[in-house]
């Protein structure tokens, strides 16, 4: 359910200044509108790192500067808002001073992510951190105007171009957004002297959608939703705060009731707090569900809203042998799926190689593999996990490096009664091989030439716990 307005509501919201609370982190990033200017406030870099200071020096045109303790967050904000028209969006990001009457020490930029899809399932928050998803817009210059932002400087009337270091000009170039859209907007201030103490600024939306109706040129329902989107966080992450003052009303409260559902089934069987001073809620790894808030406004009206947070810990899986001497009749190629336990977004990779999504991997090499994986959330990446594949190389090459030397069955120690043939071209058999050693290549004595040799393997496979006579003829190549 998701928050109801009343006409006084609609009428604050409009003619005054919006005040947000901060929102250092971007999973809980604040949603925005475009109807009314917004009064924000920065005062840390938040509880999580959105960029890996040991992993992310730049993103865009933010960079991590030369002074030892700075990173590319500082004292930072995040907004996020859906575009609710085609047409065109900027916005002003005005320094304030840190007490009335007083002098601006703020030296704010800024960085615009997006346009993402909410129906793709992306972690916004994940790609964004990590590098994937770069800024669209970025500034970096000094203020002298106290404004920077997207479009047009209100100040000297500057217009917006590509962003070019040094270049003076605080304003990046209108933005076009189709509706649906989403992006989020990173605000930090990158003041020389890191002490983290509260600045203002005020954001007020801007161009062409907003001039034709600021009320539809962002989709103000997102506004609604004021607890932010949907988290996916890992777990041992700090905790989650989600405040109810970012709601329609304000701080203008009677009542708030926080409740929670652990399977998100629509059964919301807790209720966690209740009472009007509870304006936050802190949510703790690993406590997965949907969070719901109720919020009594001193207007008369009712507001509530949910959200889902998740928690992923480092993935476990379980490998599946599909094709090998032991697991199927299927002996060439050889074939693995890997179930993970979890549901979370995945991804794996064998022996060292490229990741991909697909947790089932055809012509696995026969022999000890490995695999690993990789949570996309940002959730960790498992130690390699050893499997085997019973089966036979292709080649060997028995030339006295110590790298394929010998031929044999990988893994026929997990065979019941396995003895080994080796056949030249004509058939004639050549040896009964020792499975201890395999074969090197030589016949009485004297060294084989390259050609292709066959062999036959016996042994008894288990056929749902039966075990049955089975019999295996292929080739491979000696190689000299």
């Amino acid at each position: 359910m998701r928050a109801l307005f009343s006409a006084i509501c609609i009428f604050f919201l409009t003619f005054i200044t919006a005040s947000a609370q901060n929102s250092p982190d971007c999973r809980t990033a604040i949603p925005v509108c475009a109807d009314a200017p917004i009064m924000g406030v920065t005062d840390g870099s938040g509880d999580i790192d959105d960029f890996d200071p040991e992993v992310i020096t730049q993103t865009g045109c933010l960079e991590k500067g030369s002074v030892s303790s700075a990173n590319i967050e500082n004292n930072t904000g995040w907004f996020v808002f859906r575009a609710g028209t085609d047409g065109q969006i900027g916005f002003d990001i005005e320094a304030l001073p840190a007490t009335p009457g007083g002098t601006i020490t703020a030296e704010w930029d800024f960085a615009l992510y997006g346009p993402y899809d909410e129906t793709t399932g992306q972690n916004y928050c994940t790609i964004i951190g990590d590098g994937t998803s770069q800024p669209i817009r970025c500034n970096y210059e000094y203020n002298d105007t106290g404004f920077t932002g997207i479009g047009v400087n209100p100040v000297d009337g500057r217009e917006g171009a590509p962003f070019v270091k040094s270049s003076q000009n605080t304003y990046d170039e209108w933005l076009d957004v189709t509706a649906g859209e989403i992006y989020y907007l990173y605000i930090n201030n990158y003041n020389t002297n890191f002490d983290e103490d509260p600045e203002s600024f005020i954001l007020t939306f801007t161009g062409s959608s907003v001039d034709d109706d600021q009320n539809t040129a962002l989709d103000c329902t997102l506004r609604d939703e004021f607890l932010g989107l949907d988290i996916v966080a890992c777990e041992g992450d700090p905790d989650i705060t989600l405040s109810a003052l970012n709601s329609p009303v304000g701080p203008n409260i009677s009542n708030i009731t926080w409740e929670y559902d652990a399977d998100d089934d629509g059964t919301y069987e807790t209720v966690l707090a209740t009472g009007a001073g509870q304006t936050e809620l802190t949510v703790s790894s690993p406590n997965s569900g949907r969070y719901r808030v109720t919020i009594e406004s001193t207007f008369g009206n009712t507001i509530t809203d949910d959200i889902l947070i998740t928690f992923y810990g480092i993935p476990n899986l379980t490998v599946n042998v599909l094709d090998d001497f032991v697991n199927s009749n299927q002996t060439d190629p050889y074939n693995v799926e890997f179930i993970p336990d979890g549901d979370g977004d995945y991804e794996y990779a064998i022996n060292g190689g490229e990741f991909q999504d697909d947790p089932i991997f055809y012509d696995v090499p026969p022999g000890l593999n490995t695999v690993i994986i990789n949570d996309k959330n940002g959730c960790g990446t498992s130690e390699p996990i050893e499997f085997l594949i019973v089966g036979y190389p292709k080649f060997f090459t028995p030339n006295g490096d110590g790298v394929h030397d010998n031929w044999n069955v990988y893994g026929v120690e997990q065979l019941s009664n396995p003895v080994v043939f080796i056949f030249d071209r004509y058939g004639k058999l050549l040896k009964q091989m020792d499975l201890n050693f395999g074969w090197d290549g030589t016949f009485n004595g004297r060294e084989m030439p390259s050609s292709d040799y066959w062999f036959r393997l016996d042994y008894d496979r288990d056929d749902e716990g039966v075990l049955v006579a089975t019999q295996v003829r292929r080739h491979f190549s000696l190689v000299r």
